[in-house]
């Protein structure tokens, strides 16, 4: 038995001491070689930090609403109407909807209804127009697990006049997160009302964001009137069901049609309206709905963004072990060496895997380091707080650590077996080459990263024109140097309006229920007379206007005329419609739809002209049927068009008089083309993440490029010096050494234009307008591809070119 101990310890011993060896030997070569280490080691640390990066931003993007204890029973209720003429789908429903269904149906445990509003808060003299309202049920809290740290989830909203605040919101309000039982002032009347709860704040991944909640019971005390629970034809709720547990939910959708029909048939048959009810799991909204909602995402986007990390990361591999390779032939004779005094193919092997792993696990350290440098400015590209410590996230980390030895593993398996399959004799003698097939694997592997390059030089310049094609295109309506101010509604908002005419900088006004691409259009139920003379019932979306709106804007009158005071039928008794209006209604020309009939809200009048479409939503959606008419009670936005000289003071003078007329609200403004603008910033965002991961996937490439190059010049070194010594130019030389590898490239090319061109037009297909993929892009990609090829390995190609051909022939 002592003897078993011995030999065990002799056994540990002389293991401890190999590992030792393994290490000096490993450090000793890495620090000969210090720059191709450090090349070796910065690639694939870049490369581990992009896909470090990436996959938080997908794990990001697929969490939203994951914390929801009951996420995979809640459902979102999303509706169609169609018409005669339209077909119209919305995230929105009818205020009864969830009330009824939760009374008639024992499958429903709860139906939450939420509406968003921007409203004014006043506590003291502090006054907020707080964006992130929103009106909830009182069964909010049984639904969502957004957690209270004070007050009573169960009755937070139940009675009129309760509110909920946010962390955030509570400190802005009072200084504190001491809340409970305080006092707001909120809405334009100044309804007193009582902080029944304060709630953390909402995570990033919620699909749901506000600061405020409001109970719904509170709607009349708000607005001056009751909450419409009667009305089947308004759209003006976010509806989500709570299931009880073990629900069929598709049995259950198979039985809405049933429940409209018996609340809403024989309105819907007079209308010539039907509706369509569907409902969306409440994981699925975020990313992968159609419609609208609080905020959303893409699931394209997320899908594109993997495979650009996966990509990034298996370029990042075959940059390391053609790196690796093409260093191998400088240890032939330390391998031939080390052969001759007794070590086996197995100790080799080991030797070099370890080095491999070595290297990976330094990258790793240092990926960790720059994705904690990075990280900041990677959440302002993203315009979210992807993470706010690389340590956040354990299991990422871990997850990272074991690609990285994994990688170490993998990479060093084929250098390793080469290195050690060297026959001592022929390295030792100078006569080692390696094989066509290493050759031909490694120039396969450059033209696959040169592969995913191209792809992404494509994806890069096309998101780049979409963006710059949705900021720049000719909208069809004037939108610069357009302030836009909400007066929600105020008494004095026409007074106001009024008031601006006299100061220098403002050379126009208007007020209406919303400027173009900035809200305030609303959907109305309304009765159109078609070209064969019957009046057609259609909901459709309007502007309610004052009588400069369509001068302001610079909408061009294709047929009658605009609203005129001169008129004063104009006033509720006139209409104006857009082109997609006239052609959907059947007309040839604008001017068969002037005088024709329409019949809205109870006001019957005329169509008095046509205008020229425009885009009033975002790029995304095509132009839809649009009407306008004179409606004094709906003023809500003022418009002010202002000379770009002298203009702080300009809108100091403009808040002056907002101050004097308006002095409960605070005075805030935007320009109508930053309001656009914001409109695409999740496609702004989107394509600088593209553009700056596809720079690393490149820069990445061109080393995996100059590893081969490497690789290529040492084992051409002695034709390189027969050929100089037979005469041989410097530059025939670089031309010999290119060649070869901007036919690889040439290759990437063909394959990568095709691919590139079908992944960004299936891209594109999201947006009702966008940007051609002109051919120029293709030609602009090749070029680039090559120019940046030709500057990588020209360094390493002069270089050989200028060596002195005796260092090369020496050893003949």
């Amino acid at each position: 038995m002592a003897y078993n101990d011995i030999q065990i310890w002799h056994f540990v011993r002389g293991e401890s001491s190999m590992l030792k060896n393994y290490l000096v030997v490993a450090f000793r070569h890495l620090w000969r070689n210090r720059a191709f280490s450090f090349i070796n080691i910065l690639g694939l640390a870049v490369g581990l930090t992009a896909f470090f990066l990436i996959f938080s931003w997908v794990n990001l993007e697929t969490s939203y609403d994951n914390f929801h204890s009951k996420a995979d029973r809640i459902y979102r209720i999303t509706s169609t109407t169609r018409t005669p003429a339209t077909v119209d789908s919305q995230a929105m429903t009818f205020t009864p909807i969830g009330p009824n269904l939760k009374k008639e149906y024992p499958e429903v445990e709860e139906a939450v209804r939420l509406s968003t509003d921007w409203i004014l808060v006043r506590k003291g003299e502090k006054h907020f127009i707080e964006r992130k309202t929103v009106l909830a049920d009182s069964g909010f809290f049984k639904v969502f697990d957004f957690p209270l740290i004070a007050g009573n989830r169960n009755t937070a909203l139940t009675a009129s006049g309760s509110v909920v605040l946010t962390e955030s919101a509570a400190r802005k309000y009072f200084n504190n997160t001491d809340a409970m039982g305080k006092e707001l002032l909120v809405g334009g009347g100044g309804t007193p009302m009582t902080v029944t709860g304060v709630m953390k704040d909402i995570p990033e991944n919620s699909q749901i964001k506000a600061d405020l909640f409001v109970s719904l019971s509170s709607y009349r005390a708000l607005y001056g009137r009751p909450i419409p629970d009667s009305e089947w034809t308004n759209h003006a709720y976010y509806t989500y069901l709570l299931f009880r547990p073990h629900t069929d939910v598709a049995a259950f959708e198979r039985k809405l049609p049933d429940f409209l029909e018996r609340h809403t048939g024989e309105q819907a048959r007079q209308l010539q309206m039907s509706d369509v009810l569907h409902l969306e799991r409440l994981r699925d909204v975020y990313l992968r709905s159609k419609l609208d909602g609080f905020v959303t995402g893409s699931i394209r986007n997320v899908w594109i963004f993997s495979t650009v990390g996966i990509f990034i990361l298996l370029i990042a591999c075959i940059n390391f072990v053609n790196l690796t390779t093409a260093r191998s032939t400088e240890r032939a004779r330390e391998v031939g060496v080390r052969k001759v005094i007794g070590a086996g193919r197995l100790q080799l092997a080991r030797q070099f895997v370890g080095e491999s792993v070595l290297i990976c696990l330094l990258a790793f350290a240092v990926s960790l380091l720059l994705a904690g440098v990075a990280l900041p400015a990677f959440n302002t590209l993203a315009g979210k707080v992807v993470s706010t410590a690389v340590f956040m996230h354990p299991r990422d980390i871990a997850l990272l650590f074991v690609l990285s030895l994994a990688i170490g593993i993998l990479a060093g398996i084929y250098p390793s077996l080469v290195l050690s399959a060297f026959r001592p004799v022929t390295v030792l003698k100078g006569r080692f080459a390696t094989g066509t097939k290493g050759m031909l694997l490694r120039r396969g592997l450059v033209v696959f990263q040169f592969f995913i390059s191209t792809v992404l030089i494509i994806g890069t310049i096309v998101v780049y024109r979409q963006v710059r094609y949705m900021e720049t295109r000719d909208l069809g309506f004037a939108k610069d140097q357009e302030i836009e101010i909400d007066t929600n509604f105020d008494p004095n908002a026409n007074a106001f309006k009024a008031s601006l005419a006299g100061i220098p900088g403002v050379l126009s006004t208007c007020i209406a229920s919303g400027a173009p691409g900035n809200n305030g259009v609303t959907s109305a139920y309304t009765k159109l007379e078609n070209r064969q003379g019957k009046m057609q019932e259609l909901n459709i979306d309007m502007y309610l206007v004052d009588f400069d709106f369509m001068r302001q804007y610079g909408l061009k009158v294709l047929a009658g005329r605009a609203f005129s005071p001169a008129y004063a039928s104009d006033t509720g008794a006139a209409m104006v419609m857009n082109e997609s209006a006239v052609r959907m209604l059947g007309y040839r020309s604008p001017q068969e739809a002037v005088g024709r009939d329409f019949d809205q809200w109870g006001r019957k009048g005329k169509i008095i002209g046509v205008v020229r479409d425009f885009n009033y939503k975002s790029l995304r959606e095509s132009i839809s049927p649009l009407v306008m008419r004179v409606e004094t009670w709906a003023w809500l936005n003022v418009s002010v068009k202002v000379s770009a000289a002298n203009l702080p003071a300009t809108i100091a003078a403009i808040e002056r008089n907002w101050n004097r007329l308006i002095p409960t609200r605070p005075f805030e403004y935007i320009f109508l083309d930053e309001a656009f603008k914001k409109k695409y910033a999740a496609e702004a965002g989107f394509g600088r993440l593209f553009f700056y991961f596809a720079a690393l996937a490149i820069f990445i490439s061109c080393l995996g490029v100059l590893g081969l190059a490497s690789y290529s010049t040492i084992q051409r070194r002695k034709e390189i010096g027969v050929r100089k010594v037979l005469g041989a130019s410097v530059a025939s030389v670089v031309t010999l050494l290119s060649k070869d590898f901007l036919r690889l490239v040439g290759l990437a090319l063909l394959i990568a234009s095709p691919i590139g061109w079908w992944v960004m037009n299936r891209w594109l297909s999201d947006f009702a307008y966008r940007a051609p993929i002109s051919w120029w892009v293709f030609g602009v990609t090749a070029g680039l591809s090559l120019v940046i090829v030709f500057v990588t390995i020209g360094v390493q190609a002069v270089r050989a070119a200028l060596e002195n051909p005796t260092r090369a022939l020496r050893s003949e």
